[in-house]
């Protein structure tokens, strides 16, 4: 650690993380005192992921609102 409280990574380190200058870098503490390292990026993508059971792949809120809006319609016009 240097005398400002910066961390230097090895550019060993940098480049098997894909690592470059500007990269934002998320920094948290354990339980057991040590630091976790994560960029941005892996983090976005393990979000993604949280989402992706939510609902099917195939079910597109598009062609649902349009469906119910013609079922809607059919309905007035029944009416």
């Amino acid at each position: 650690m240097g005398d400002r409280g910066r961390l230097v990574l090895p550019a060993r380190v940098r480049r098997l993380l894909g690592l470059h200058a500007g990269s934002h870098l998320a920094l948290t503490t354990e339980p057991d005192g040590s630091l976790r390292l994560r960029p941005y990026q892996s983090i976005a993508e393990q979000a993604r992921g949280l989402w992706a059971d939510m609902a099917p792949a195939s079910v597109s809120m598009t062609d649902e609102l349009i469906a119910e809006r013609r079922a809607e319609a059919a309905r007035e016009d029944a009416e």
